[in-house]
């Protein structure tokens, strides 16, 4: 069995979706996640004790070694990216959060969210139209927050705009499960456009 790489959390990830195989090219290269954006995307999680948190395209781990130091909460970042596991789990050691933090090389579209109360994204609008499938099974109350991108036309219940870094205003998305769609959306799962 082919390793494959998931993360579930938005803040400093990259997500490479697909076979971990050497000639493969991930969808999305790795941009980190501004710290200030991090900050605020774990404020708007409301993570609380006993929570599970999953960053999906979790890239360089900022994001779960966060969670799991503010909150004393398990936390498992996925990526595709040999690398990018390699530093997220030399992050979680060098945070002291190694016994709180999994990484796995995984391909994100495969996982079981099951255990899943928090998920971080930082990928394409199409790459979350994607995941909509699987982010829908989550148990109610699950909350699922995205750095800059949004789901199509799943409806969130909070949009923050803010400056993040010296590049102007980005958006963090919130969604709560069950979310709500927009009305009147041309908005398909079934259709992914390239």
């Amino acid at each position: 069995m082919r390793n494959r790489a998931m993360v579930i959390f938005l803040g400093a990830s990259i997500v490479w979706a697909g076979a971990a195989d050497a000639e493969r090219k991930p969808d999305v290269g790795f941009v980190p996640t501004p710290m200030a954006a991090v900050e605020r995307m774990i404020e708007m999680a409301e993570i609380k004790p006993g929570d599970v948190v999953y960053d999906l395209g979790c890239g360089d781990g900022r994001i779960v070694v966060a969670a799991a130091k503010l909150h004393g909460v398990k936390a498992v970042g996925v990526d595709i990216s040999a690398k990018r596991v390699a530093e997220s789990r030399e992050r979680a050691r060098a945070a002291g959060v190694k016994g709180l933090v999994e990484i796995r090389q995984a391909d994100i579209f495969g996982l079981d969210l099951d255990q899943a109360d928090v998920v971080f994204l930082y990928l394409t609008p199409r790459l979350n139209e994607r995941l909509m499938p699987q982010l829908q099974r989550l148990k109610r109350g699950a909350r699922i927050i995205s750095y800059e991108f949004d789901m199509g036309a799943a409806k969130p219940v909070e949009l923050v705009r803010a400056r993040f870094d010296h590049f102007g205003e980005q958006k963090i998305y919130k969604w709560i499960v069950p979310w709500e769609e927009s009305a009147g959306s041309d908005w398909d799962i079934f259709t992914l456009r390239p």
